[in-house]
This record gives C-alpha cells, structure tokens and sequence, in this order.
C-alpha cells in the first residue's frame, strides 16, 4: 500500500510487465523464472510475470536480459484524450514523487482512436503537474526528457490504456562499464543473450579475436563471475516507488554481492586490430571486478598463435564500421584463420548481415535469429574438429 492508502494495480495483483530487445522475449522470460518470478505470459516485446517487492528489486537488479520493468498504476478505456487526463487525474501523484524529483511520460499508442503518441503523452504530463499544482500551491516538478528522476509509460492498444511506473531508471541495457566505445557497439543486452544461448560455463576458455570495445568480453565476464547486471549502477526507478523498501532492497542487493566470484586464470581474452577499440576494451574492462584479470591485446587475428580447444566468439565488424567488400573480404579471412588455427575449437559468430554467413566458408552447426541494433541478424556455430 501507498504512503496515502491508496493501492495501485500493481499492489492488488503483483503484475509487472518486463521490456526486452526483439528476438529474447523467451530466453528473457526463462532467466527471469530462474530469479523467481512467477505466472509468466508473454506480451509484446516482453511478459508479463507476478513479483512481490523482493523479486522486482531481484529482477532489475540481477536479470541480464531485460531492459525495463514497468508496474501497472492504473488501467481505463480511453475513447480520447480527455479520458487520459480525467482517469490521471484520479491519481495522487504527489504520493509517488515530490517536488524536487523530475519525471519525463513516454507513451506508446496502437490501433486506438488517439493516433498521436506525443499528444497522449502530453495530456498525461498536464494531469500530473495539474494534480501537483492542487495538492502544493501551484508550485509543480519539472521535466526532464533525457535523465529524469523517475519515468511514466502510456501504453494504448484497441483504445485500452494503462499507466505505468517505471521501476528500472534508465535501461536496464546500461551496465555502467562502457566508458568508450566503438561504431555500432552491440547492445549489452544481446551479448549477453549470446553468453547464455551458447551456454558457455567456464569449463573451456573463451577467446574473442575481433572484441571491438568488449561488450561480449565483459557480459562473459559478468556471466562466469556472478556479477549482477546492475552492480555498476548508482539508482533504479523503484527507490521513488511509493512502497519501496530500503531494507529488502539492501538484502537482494547483499545477496547477490556476495555471490560474486574469482575469475579464473586465461579463462577470457581477446584481442582487436584496431588501438581505439583495444583502449576502449581496456577501460570497459577495468570497471568490473575481475576485468584487469582479461587478458586482451591489440593484435590482427591472422596474427594469433593457434586457438585450439577454446570457445571462440566475436561480433565481426559490420556496416557503418566497413564497406561491402571489406565486410566479404573479412568474413572470408577469417573463415581460413578458424579453419587453419583453430582446431578442436567451437566457434560461435554474429552475423549483422546474414549475407555475409556464405562467405565464411564453413558449415554450419546451428543458425539462431537474433535482432541487434535494428538488424535481423543470426548467431552462427561452427565446429572445428
């Protein structure tokens, strides 16, 4: 219950709802019964799952595939604007947040009578400061687009809408360590999708000899060591939730710290041509605990000694980074290293371009869909035997 009295609907039925990248709703929805949650149904682009506060604070906290968990407020049918400003205004906004806090609304609106996303976004922003106004002497929180305190979702689908609580802050995809980065970086979302599709232990070393800035090479890291996503970050959304809970939250949170473990001796490495990614790789790394135990190097993979017996993954290159035929002669370069250097390894390799997996030269063992930055890419195994 609100500091008001007031239940909202995520109080009543402990509904949530999980945004994920397209692609890893399943993989996302079975990490996130592992941490507990329960009755997960899929949604579009994400699920929908019950939690009490413990396991939404666990979720946001240690989930590596998810990117935002938002909490029911309130739900209405909305013929027009005027039905979101009137049912928003029956809320007691000033129970969630406070005058020093900024917010930012974010709506989203499909096959409804409203067909403009922003306006409905406005007319929700106009209920809030109007009920603000009321309730503390027309003074009003101010908004904030790009780094607000706390964010409001309006989701209208066949003239149903609900209004969502953010409970992650910013994107739960923003670990904290990326520092630098390269063109077209991989999301850390989808690296880590990767790290858990092909089921990597820690039982074989794991080597990526096209790193880029690090992002497989640090969510391997954060996978084999136990570190919770969130381990970098300085706040969530649900520290302004109006239940929140300092003392289970420091529990979740000191429970899973302590889980953490020592990265093993040579276990992961890598290595990239290019010196800005190699920096950038450095310093990403550093930020984690155990990253300066990774060793990486600057080095062209044609150049490495034999790979042999080892997990091999990489992201190569691709679009804005290399032309066509810089992509083709790549691909084709390193299909001949896999196949000359690599012997008894397993090579798994993301394809941007789907294209491009011809010109490998090499049979593969699987092909799984896998969206990356707009593009419907694939991951590739190859065996080296």
């Amino acid at each position: 219950m609100s500091k008001s009295g007031t239940d909202y609907l995520y109080q009543k039925n402990h509904v949530f709802f999980a945004q994920t990248a397209g692609g890893i709703e399943e993989l996302a929805a079975k990490e996130a019964e592992t941490l507990k949650a329960t009755s997960v149904k899929p949604g579009f682009r994400g699920f929908f799952f019950k939690a009490d506060l413990e396991i939404l604070y666990r979720l946001n906290y240690q989930a590596r595939l998810i990117t935002r968990i938002l909490a029911p407020l309130k739900k209405f049918y909305c013929n027009n604007t005027d039905d979101i400003y009137r049912y928003a205004w029956k809320i007691n906004w000033p129970d969630i947040f406070n005058l020093k806090n900024t917010f930012a609304v974010f709506s989203n609106v499909s096959n409804s009578n409203i067909t403009h996303s922003k306006f409905a976004a406005l007319k929700l922003k106009d209920a809030i400061v109007d009920k603000f106004r009321t309730r503390r002497n027309n003074r009003r929180p101010d908004v904030d687009t790009k780094n607000p305190d706390i964010r409001f979702f309006l989701h209208i689908n066949n003239n149903k809408a609900t209004i969502y609580l953010d409970t992650s802050g910013d994107s739960l995809h923003i670990r904290g360590y990326r520092k630098k980065s390269v063109p077209a970086p991989m999301r850390e979302t989808v690296a880590a999708a990767i790290i858990q599709m092909i089921e990597w232990n820690g039982e074989e070393p794991l080597y990526d000899p096209m790193c880029g800035s690090g992002t497989l090479l640090c969510e391997a890291l954060m996978h084999y060591c136990r570190i919770p996503s969130g381990y970098l970050r300085k706040r969530f959304g649900f520290e302004l939730m109006p239940d929140f809970n300092p003392l289970i939250w420091e529990k979740v949170k000191s429970d899973a710290d302590s889980m953490i473990r020592e990265l093993k001796p040579g276990l992961i490495s890598g290595s990239d041509i290019d010196s800005a990614a190699f920096e950038a790789c450095k310093a990403n790394l550093s930020k984690l605990p155990g990253g300066l135990k990774v060793q990486i190097e600057q080095k062209d993979f044609n150049k490495l000694d034999k790979l042999n017996n080892r997990i091999i993954i990489t992201n190569p290159p691709y679009g804005i980074r290399l032309n066509k035929q810089n992509e083709t002669d790549l691909i084709k370069s390193f299909g001949d290293f896999l196949k000359q250097k690599c012997s008894g390894s397993t090579a798994y390799v993301y394809f941007g371009n789907r294209e491009l997996i011809k010109r490998i030269g090499l049979r593969t063992a699987f092909k799984k869909p896998l969206q990356s930055g707009g593009l419907d890419g694939r991951l590739c195994r190859f065996d080296m035997y």
